[in-house]
């Protein structure tokens, strides 16, 4: 394989560590026969396309067989090796030369040296903000006065900065940065310790406001008790007369007559049937009182206790009325009819029962066109059919009357066929039975009102049609690329609540920030760009408009989704 070696026997063998380098001229030449022993040599190892190997510096110890013995020890140089700084110092990387030109104007044992430049990646320095970092926060003006005890004076000197507002009613809110009033603050009070002391007095001083208001109050309710309320309707009793208010008012007013007649009627008759419609008339009353407070309290603006309002306590009070009319109406008749068919009394004459039963469904039936109406109204409004309206409990007031009264206007028939079976056979068992029947009957009715009152209050979706609608509206805009993880919920009163996790287009959303600025000044920016420094100061300037131009157009899909479905109250979305 190699012609010009076949001939000779191997007589050099080299052992290589690391060292410093040795001059050139210390270097034993390159001669094909009769190498000697050299001395201590240090090469740098290279490549023929002048890349540096990873094999560093080296020592060489030559050894040879050509003049002494095979076994004589190696000999070394005795000059001594050049200082390491000098070695390093030297920027030049010697090369090997290129096989056949070995004879050129290069003399042997020199190398040809060449400079390598590295391109060296500019990098940012990370910036450390620690555990806390408050310093680019806002705060309102009413912030900075309650909690660092300024004066407006003192916050007309601080900068101030315009920004968007998350309520619907204004535009755009003054804030001042949290760094200066924090300044601020130390130069008027002069120390940390002096303002945690005005904070602890201004504390006392609220306290003792709040306490003169409160008894302040006592003594004005005390006094129009006295002399009276001169004052108008306020909103809450403006509700019930119109909708389900009226509804209510009026089924609270007609039952409350049938409990008085009917007791009168089971007192003069003894009648199984007549006690369980009296009882029914009783619990339709109370549960009735109770939707009338629900919707009371359910017209009560929303506070920071409870930020979506209470709309829901329509719902709880038509979930207790479920559970009244089971346990008033249904235990009781059921009680009441099985004492009968175990210990069946005689009874007087039914004539009166007769006429008060007639005077109920009467009145009942009244009562229950009333709520039919209410309720057909409001299922033309919201588009559904009758039957949607009440099986999905949207008004839970009027569906309670709803169904109190039908179950009222049922229960007379039955307690009167069973009075009449009574009357004609002389069998009480057949009264008795009919309290069982009406037991049964306010059973089934309070099953079915805890049924959708706990559905509605466990946060329901709407109906998938609408769901579909809201997410084609947000699908449509431009500036959306996808939405994921819809959530429509049902909050009662015809409030929804709509939240989806929204992916934006960044290119739409940067372009409607370039729209707005003068492009020209931009690319002037741009060209003054020379440094790191000023590169990172270019970014943060119009990265931070684009953000604020990103919060923009999400306001802007909640306002549209508002205004074109103005069932939707609250709108949540999230940026993905």
């Amino acid at each position: 394989m190699f012609p010009s070696l076949a001939h000779r026997p191997w007589h050099v063998f080299c052992r290589v560590s690391l060292q410093h380098r040795a001059p050139l001229s210390q270097r034993s030449p390159r001669l094909p026969h009769g190498w000697r022993s050299g001395g201590i040599h240090n090469l740098w190892f290279s490549l023929p396309d002048c890349r540096v190997a990873s094999l560093g510096l080296g020592k060489v110890h030559y050894y040879s067989t050509s003049g002494s013995s095979k076994d004589d020890p190696p000999k070394s140089a005795s000059h001594d090796d050049p200082p390491a700084e000098k070695v390093l110092s030297d920027a030049a990387i010697p090369v090997l030369p290129a096989p056949g030109n070995m004879s050129g104007s290069t003399p042997l044992g020199l190398t040809k040296t060449e400079t390598i430049q590295v391109k060296v990646r500019a990098v940012l320095k990370k910036r450390e903000y620690g555990a806390k970092y408050t310093i680019n926060n806002f705060i309102t003006a009413v912030r900075a006065m309650n909690e660092f005890c300024l004066k407006p004076s003192d916050l007309e000197q601080l900068r101030k900065i315009r920004r968007r507002s998350p309520h619907d009613d204004t535009e755009a809110f003054t804030v001042f940065l949290r760094s200066d009033v924090e300044a601020k603050a130390l130069e008027v009070w002069g120390s940390h310790e002096a303002l945690a002391r005005e904070r602890n007095l201004r504390k006392e001083v609220e306290r003792e406001y709040q306490e003169n208001i409160f008894r302040n109050q006592q003594l004005l309710k005390e006094y129009k008790d006295f002399w009276g309320n001169t004052k108008p309707r306020s909103g809450p009793r403006a509700t019930f007369l119109e909708g389900p208010g009226k509804v209510v008012m009026v089924a609270i007013c007609i039952n409350g007559l049938n409990f008085f007649f009917k007791l009168l009627a089971w007192v003069y008759t003894g009648s199984a049937s007549m006690f369980s419609e009296a009882i029914h008339s009783l619990a339709d009353t109370c549960n009735q009182a109770l939707l009338a407070l629900g919707i009371s309290q359910s017209v009560r603006n929303p506070d920071a206790g409870h930020p979506y309002g209470f709309s829901n306590m329509r719902y709880i009070a038509s979930l207790i009325s479920g559970v009244g009319i089971f346990m008033m109406g249904a235990g009781l008749s059921w009680y009441h009819g099985i004492m009968g068919l175990l210990h069946p009394q005689p009874m007087e004459s039914l004539l009166w029962a007769y006429c008060i039963l007639a005077g109920s469904l009467v009145s009942e039936g009244a009562t229950l066109l009333v709520a039919i109406n209410e309720i057909k109204r409001s299922a033309r409004i919201h588009e559904v059919s009758f039957y949607e309206y009440v099986m999905q409990s949207r008004d839970p007031s009027t569906n309670v009357v709803l169904l109190e009264d039908a179950a009222a206007v049922i229960g007379v028939i039955m307690a009167a066929s069973c009075m009449g079976l009574t009357s004609l056979t002389g069998n009480p068992y057949y009264d008795s039975l009919g309290s069982l029947g009406v037991g049964t009957l306010l059973g089934t009715v309070s099953a079915f009102l805890i049924y959708t009152n706990t559905e509605a209050l466990l946060g329901r979706s709407i109906q998938p049609e609408r769901v579909q609608k809201l997410t084609e509206f947000l699908e449509n805009d431009p500036a959306v690329r996808a939405i994921h993880d819809v959530k429509a919920t049902d909050l009662g009163l015809s409030k929804v609540r709509f939240k989806a996790e929204v992916d934006f287009d960044g290119r739409v959303v940067t372009r409607s920030y370039l729209e707005k600025q003068d492009i020209d000044q931009i690319l002037n920016e741009i060209q003054q760009v020379k440094t790191p420094e000023d590169l990172e100061s270019f970014m943060l300037k119009h990265g931070e408009n684009i953000i604020d131009t990103l919060g923009v157009e999400v306001d802007r899909l909640e306002k549209e989704l508002k205004h074109r479905n103005p069932e939707v109250r609250h709108v949540d979305l999230e940026i993905l």
